[in-house]
């Protein structure tokens, strides 16, 4: 009797182990890549965010971490570059502990090329190396406003500057090495200057063969220290043909650029206003992609039935091609943490935040 209760007992745990083992298959089957996109904490809420790491995502199945980082790390490779409210690589490897810990693929982000202003503020690259600037002829407003005679939503930097790379590729090495991470992300979204007539190297050039150029030029060093480049992919759409506008694809012509570069790069495909298609053309150019959704929890649940839907009904060519979804947040990480515990406590799914089409985007994914 006791040997029978035992093999009972043995029945029983070995099916409900191997029913979650089918469920965790078929999330990773379904969605291979579960991420979210956030920005790097300061020293003072490092603790916190590693907690909601191990407490939230990892519950969550979230097994990829983008954490935007720019220059907010204590640089050794180059100090001049170390901007406020930088972590240390101490503090950095609370969040790399946390990540192992968890299986979570932590991937950290510098933006290149575009995204080197903010506002009437010119972020750390410029200010080290001015002289690496695209349009060094326009200021920077005293008051910023959105649209300006200068067309100035961001500065970029200059890829053909000859110095550049000696100053970008070891402060890449260094953050990946930090982090401890096999991917990098490079950000490269809405570039509005490039190319420019009255920058002396770029004048004249295609847009395209420029935007591809840095692109390949990050890609190969990335390659031979093994690790994988990751980019947003508005600059590879057309935003005339499409009707996707200058936001979230390109009117200056670097959309062409996507015949022009290595097709091993990640594309992490955004739209925050319509589940629009695009991520079917990244793989029909054989691309790996993943779809970014932000704010709007309805639309993160179209996006998610799009990709498990692809992946169901593309050819084994195209399958393996569609990845997954990442949340993007876009704030402070201490307001989304502090908007994510208070949503999760007193739910409002309709309403329009980066917290609340997380929570959706997940209970979604746990259903799968």
């Amino acid at each position: 009797m006791k040997l029978s209760n035992r093999r009972i007992i043995f029945t029983v745990i070995l099916i409900l182990f191997q029913q979650g083992l089918n469920a965790q298959n078929t999330v990773d089957s379904l969605l291979p890549i579960r991420g979210l996109c956030l920005d790097i904490p300061r020293p003072g809420g490092l603790d916190s965010f590693v907690r909601f790491i191990d407490k939230e995502l990892a519950p969550r199945k979230v097994n990829t971490l983008l954490i935007l980082v720019d220059y907010h790390y204590q640089f050794i490779s180059h100090p001049e570059l170390t901007d406020s409210f930088a972590l240390s690589n101490e503090q950095v490897k609370k969040i790399v502990a946390v990540c192992r810990k968890n299986k979570i693929r932590l991937i950290p982000q510098i933006n290149l090329l575009g995204h080197q202003s903010w506002a009437n503020h010119t972020g750390k690259l410029l200010q080290a190396y001015p002289q690496f600037d695209e349009t060094p002829n326009i200021q920077m407003p005293i008051k910023y406003e959105w649209p300006n005679a200068d067309n100035l939503y961001c500065k970029s930097y200059c890829p053909l500057q000859p110095e550049l790379h000696k100053v970008l590729f070891p402060v890449i090495d260094e953050l990946c090495d930090a982090f401890e991470s096999d991917a990098f992300h490079a950000g490269m979204d809405e570039v509005f200057f490039i190319g420019e007539d009255k920058c002396p190297r770029c004048s004249g050039r295609d847009k395209a063969e420029l935007f591809a150029g840095e692109v390949r030029a990050i890609h190969d060093h990335l390659v031979l220290k093994g690790r994988e480049l990751w980019i947003w992919g508005d600059r590879l759409l057309d935003g005339k043909t499409t009707g996707l506008g200058i936001w979230e694809a390109s009117n200056n012509n670097t959309y062409r650029a996507i015949d022009l570069i290595p097709k091993d790069i990640m594309i992490c495909d955004w739209h925050y206003d319509r589940a629009d298609k695009t991520s079917v053309y990244f793989a029909m150019k054989g691309f790996r992609v993943i779809t970014c959704p932000w704010r709007e929890p309805s639309l993160a649940l179209a996006q998610i039935d799009d990709i498990v839907r692809f992946r169901r009904e593309s050819t084994i060519e195209m399958r393996d091609r569609f990845c997954g979804m990442m949340e993007t947040t876009w704030s402070r990480t201490d307001r989304f943490l502090s908007g994510f515990y208070k949503a999760f406590q007193n739910p409002h799914t309709d309403e329009s935040t980066s917290w609340n089409c997380f929570i959706t985007m997940y209970e979604a994914i746990d259903k799968l």
